[in-house]
């Protein structure tokens, strides 16, 4: 992996040579929000040795790069999931690329299936911590003492400092922003009604299929993660509705200008 990465870094660097501070992750039908960020490069993933491509709707897959905030960022409009066929490794290896790249911070966000009874379709979730469940951990295998150490700690996967200026933004311009945990599977259904129940009772606010195996990653290279979801669904409910991709992506939309207020101000504050 390492020669993989500096192949891949080496290309990216050939087309941009500027240094970003900060990546951005966007998850599905949120790729709107690279509007926000004044473009300098794009560079499809079909063309970056060794990138994966996004089969998903709602992912454009290419890197983004300019400013946002003030600030050099690079945001990867599209990721990438284990559902897709990939294995962990790939899953993650863009984020080694955007830290050997140069980044100070890595900022993520999600569409995520609400349980927290408190919680509507449209709302915005701060993730202070996680639980994987059923998902591959990216780290099985040899570990490059050039990344990171064998057993890296958990503790704090998302960074607080980054968690108190969210929240602070959020109150500034009247966002109801809530906080709390996100459950990692591996998708592709969405849960039945009996693992939402099971979901929300081992303590689960939202539940996603990506994010985390990106957080350890970059808890495992020392990079500071922020992540944060959307609801853009409700799991436990009592009507007999279903729920679609369709609806998803739509509820994304919608909620979308709140979280790029947050990212915009938060990069700005850096």
């Amino acid at each position: 992996m390492v020669d993989k990465l500096k192949e891949t870094v080496a290309f990216i660097k050939s087309k941009y040579t500027a240094t970003p501070e900060i990546g951005i992750v966007l998850g599905s039908g949120l790729g709107s929000f690279t509007s926000e960020i004044k473009s300098e490069a794009e560079i499809p993933y079909s063309e970056i040795p060794h990138f994966p491509e996004s089969t998903v709707k709602g992912h454009q897959g290419k890197l983004i790069f300019g400013e946002l905030g003030g600030k050099k960022v690079v945001a990867m409009a599209g990721r990438f999931h284990f559902y897709e066929g990939y294995d962990t490794k790939q899953v993650i290896f863009p984020i080694r690329v955007l830290k050997f790249l140069g980044i100070k911070n890595l900022f993520l966000s999600n569409a995520a299936g609400g349980m927290n009874p408190d919680y509507k379709v449209g709302d915005l979730m701060v993730i202070n911590d996680h639980i994987s469940l059923f998902s591959v951990n990216p780290l099985i295998g040899k570990n490059e003492e050039a990344f990171g150490p064998r057993f890296p700690d958990m503790s704090e996967p998302y960074a607080k400092n980054l968690i108190e200026m969210a929240k602070k933004i959020a109150h500034e311009n009247k966002i109801d922003l809530k906080e709390g945990v996100y459950v990692s599977v591996t998708g592709p259904t969405f849960e039945t009604r009996a693992e939402y129940k099971m979901l929300r009772i081992i303590g689960g606010d939202v539940v996603g299929m990506s994010t985390v195996p990106e957080v350890i990653v970059a808890n495992h290279m020392g990079l500071p993660a922020f992540a944060m979801s959307v609801v853009t669904d409700v799991g436990i409910r009592e009507e007999e509705n279903i729920i679609t991709h369709e609806e998803v992506l739509e509820a994304a939309k919608e909620a979308e200008p709140k979280l790029s207020l947050i990212f915009k101000e938060m990069a700005a504050r850096l």
